[in-house]
């Protein structure tokens, strides 16, 4: 019921264009999604991307836990939040 609530908040915000709620095992796949731009091949793209990212993050600071990831583009903002076994992806629209 918390993470209903919590992604159906996300998908309200009007600058959000959608989230993406990942497996962590490998191949990292989709558990559920939201948005047109999820839809997919370029939501497994996306997904793909997510996973190498994050791993590659935390094999660099193998040292220390990583909360949460904040990667800006030109044209959309991916905040990401990794746990031990999902990961939450959300992409918004920072112009708006």
């Amino acid at each position: 019921p918390e993470l209903e609530q919590t992604l159906a908040l996300l998908s309200s915000h009007r600058s959000v264009l959608g989230y993406m709620l990942l497996s962590r095992s490998q191949p990292v796949s989709i558990i559920r999604h939201s948005g047109v731009v999820f839809e997919g091949e370029q939501g497994r793209k996306y997904a793909q991307a997510i996973g190498r990212i994050v791993e590659s993050v935390q094999a660099g600071l193998a040292d220390d836990d990583v909360r949460f990831m904040r990667i800006r583009t030109r044209r959309h903002e991916i905040m990401i939040s990794p746990d031990e076994r999902y990961l939450l992806a959300v992409l918004h629209d920072p112009t708006t």
